[in-house]
């Protein structure tokens, strides 16, 4: 597509757009405003007139005037963002890996100890936040004491995000959930694969204090936790090395713990191998994944909608694809008649 005819115009635009941009942020952080959810009539129209304005953008490809490609990014700006505030619903078909964790997790009693480490950074948390979240709810919903640790730095501070946002929802509030109880944070420690190795000896060797400081043995939860012999299962987050085929080769091809993981999508593919063995208890695949879990678990949030977003930004992108070519192919046909009155 061509650069832009009128570049001051679109400049003015794109800072309108990031000055709103800035207004909702700021405005949804300091509470002014509470969220913002149009009706199905607006939400109609909107679709309408982005339909509309992506119809007369090919009209006007076709007749040798593409678009800048600006464009571009607004159109998938604005698919990304509209349906978060539309009331709009998306099929979600559960694929056989997610229904394997889920039936995992249900064999668990009450009481039950979950190892979770979450190894990944704030870049993958679209994907992978929303997969904790959900796994958080389960737990607390289900009675299953949840042991956190890292073997990426940023992992337990994701972890705590994910804690927090859990704890801030009206179905949490009320609830009785006690840290060193029901819960506890034992940190980041570094070493890799080598963590995961010596905890099959000794936990309290690799985290002698939890995420805040407080000693090993101060934690009720932990304080009678060996080693993976005391744990019922375990959950990896991973995006990458140290992550899940770590947790499977050193971890539960050693100590024969179960296990299940969400991985972040571009890794789910090399994880499928370690789920037909039955190494791996099932995984949760991308956003994907993320919005399957809160299907079978009856708790539409973050995954639910960002699938929403992710397929209309593909809609969009596809839409762009075409149009990228129908210009390719009527500059191709005007080149011959070009050289021809030239020569």
């Amino acid at each position: 597509m061509e650069s832009a005819k009128n570049p001051k115009l679109e400049w003015g635009l794109a800072l309108g757009i990031l000055v709103f941009s800035v207004f909702v942020y700021v405005g949804r952080h300091n509470n002014w405003f509470g969220p913002v959810v149009l009706n199905t009539a607006m939400s109609l129209i909107l679709m309408l007139i982005v339909a509309g304005t992506l119809i007369w953008i090919l009209i006007r490809t076709m007749e040798g005037k593409p678009a800048s490609r600006r464009l571009v990014f607004l159109y998938v700006g604005l698919a990304v963002v509209l349906p978060l505030v539309m009331p709009l619903t998306q099929k979600i078909v559960v694929t056989p890996e997610v229904k394997t964790l889920y039936e995992g997790l249900q064999t668990l009693k009450p009481g039950s100890k979950i190892l979770a480490s979450f190894d990944y950074d704030p870049p993958s948390s679209p994907e992978l936040q929303p997969m904790a979240e959900s796994f958080l709810r389960y737990c607390f919903d289900h009675d299953l004491k949840v042991i956190i640790i890292g073997l990426w730095p940023q992992g337990p501070q994701q972890a705590e995000m994910a804690l927090a946002r859990v704890r801030s929802e009206d179905k949490y509030k009320n609830k009785q959930i006690t840290y060193g109880v029901d819960y506890v944070n034992l940190g980041f420690q570094s070493g890799n694969e080598f963590v995961i190795q010596r905890m099959g000896s000794d936990f309290k060797s690799m985290f002698p204090a939890d995420f805040s400081g407080t000693p090993y043995d101060n934690l009720p939860l932990v304080r009678n936790v060996k080693n993976f012999s005391n744990i019922d299962y375990a959950f990896n987050l991973s995006a990458g090395y140290p992550g899940t085929k770590e947790w499977v080769l050193v971890g539960v091809d050693q100590f024969g713990f179960k296990m299940g993981a969400g991985n972040t999508a571009v890794q789910t593919t090399s994880m499928y191998p370690y789920v037909r063995s039955g190494q791996l208890k099932g995984i949760l695949g991308g956003m994907s994944g993320a919005a399957e879990f809160e299907l079978v678990t009856n708790y539409s949030a973050k995954g639910t909608k960002f699938m929403l977003s992710q397929s209309f930004a593909h809609i969009v992108v596809v839409i762009f694809i075409i149009i990228g070519n129908v210009a390719y192919i009527m500059l191709e046909r005007k080149r011959p008649t070009t050289r021809k009155n030239q020569a």
